[in-house]
Order: structure tokens, then C-alpha cells, then sequence
């Protein structure tokens, strides 16, 4: 029993390591864009095999655990372990396709002022953090706020879609970088919509309940802890 809570200890230390370097690799792709720092954004690409790794070893882990017949709670969590080493490994995939974007602009004039995309990204950064702090803590309420956070990133991103189709039509010209700017805001989207997936699964191992479906994240009177 004693080894069974070490290795679910270890499981817990590496996906949070991920979770770390994943914030790390979001926001220097998103400096670098900002900045125009192409030594940023190449360190945001080269950093995604790390990334690679750790889901690999978070597998192993977690497959490890589970051939030792874990009680029905740690099979909750090592079974949330696997699913958000896979949400993280995609925000890494995200970032990398930021960085790659804004390799692109950097080629060409700026076409607007970064406004909305560091917001963006703020948002969908501490909703990540804060998914992984409840984790940690246990606070499934925490875990339903964060979920209702990602409707700002939608509202942002549908906003920035907008304005960039208006530089579109405004002068052909503006298109090619209307569109990286529109996949990186894409991509800051689909962030968000990670970290809510995996502030939806520390509700679902802290209470039991699957949220994922239901269109809201509304509070449980009642939860039970592992």
C-alpha cells in the first residue's frame, strides 16, 4: 500500500511538472510574438519534445498503477493523470503552432497592435494554473469556476475573428497575416478549452460528477473527497 501511494505521489509530482513547462512554453510563444523575438519563439518549439516526453512517462506511470488494482478513488485520479497529460500535450502542440505562426509575421511588417491575444492568453494561462492547483488542493468549486472562465476566451477570439476580416476586405494585402493572427487566436481558444477540460475532470474526481456535457458547471451542495 505504502508503494501504491509513493507511485501515485511520483504521478502527481511529474504531471505537475508538465503542467509547468506547458504554461512556460505558452507564454514564451506568445512573447515572442509580441516582442518579435524570434529566439523566443524557436525556444517555444524546441521545448514541445520535453513536453512529448512527459506524456510518455506520465503513461507509464499511470499504467503501472493501474495493473496494481488501485481503490476506486486513486483509479479516478490515475485515470484524470492520463487524460490531462494528453490535454497538456496538446497545448504544447498549440504553442508550437503559435511560435511556428509567429515566425511568419516576424518576416512582415506588424499589422495591428497585440491587444486582445495577451489577453487572451492571461486568461487561459491562469485558468491552467488554477486547474492544477485544484487538483492539487482538492477545491472542486475552484475547478467549476474555472470552467465558466473559457466563455471570455470565446468572446475574445470571436472579437479578434472580426476585426481581422475587416483588415481582410480592408486590402488583400492584410490577409496572409490576418490569417496567422487568426490561427494563433485559434489556438489561444483551444487552450482555454484544455485547461476547462481538465478543471472539468478535477470536479469529476472530487465529486464524482461528470460535468463535461452539461453546459454550465453549476455548484455542487455536496462532493465527496478522495
Amino acid at each position: 500500500m505504502q508503494q501504491v501511494e509513493t507511485e501515485i505521489k511520483s504521478l502527481k509530482e511529474t504531471i505537475l511538472k508538465m503542467a509547468s513547462l506547458c504554461t512556460k512554453v505558452v507564454e514564451l510563444s506568445i512573447k515572442g510574438l509580441v516582442e518579435r523575438d524570434d529566439e523566443k519563439l524557436m525556444e517555444a518549439i524546441e521545448r514541445d519534445n520535453a513536453i512529448d516526453d512527459l506524456e510518455v512517462e506520465i503513461d507509464e506511470k499511470a499504467f503501472t498503477l493501474l495493473a496494481k488494482a488501485p481503490l476506486a478513488g486513486d483509479l479516478r485520479l490515475i485515470m484524470i493523470a492520463i487524460k490531462a497529460s494528453s490535454d497538456l500535450e496538446r497545448i504544447g502542440d498549440e504553442s508550437t503552432t503559435i511560435a511556428r505562426r509567429g515566425l511568419e509575421l516576424s518576416k512582415e511588417p506588424q499589422l495591428k497592435e497585440y491587444v486582445d491575444i495577451p489577453r487572451m492568453t492571461k486568461i487561459a494561462i491562469n485558468m491552467l494554473r488554477d486547474a492544477f492547483t485544484a487538483f492539487v488542493t482538492g477545491d472542486s468549486e475552484a475547478a467549476r469556476e474555472i470552467v465558466l472562465r473559457d466563455k471570455e476566451v470565446d468572446r475574445l477570439n470571436k472579437q479578434q475573428h472580426r476585426e481581422l476580416a475587416g483588415f481582410m476586405v480592408e486590402n488583400p494585402r492584410n490577409i496572409s497575416r490576418s490569417l496567422h493572427l487568426m490561427t494563433i487566436s485559434k489556438c489561444i481558444e483551444r487552450i482555454a478549452d484544455h485547461a476547462k477540460n481538465i478543471a472539468e475532470e478535477v470536479v469529476f474526481i472530487h465529486e464524482g460528477e461528470d460535468i463535461r456535457h452539461s453546459g454550465s458547471a453549476p455548484t455542487s451542495s455536496s462532493g465527496t473527497s478522495l
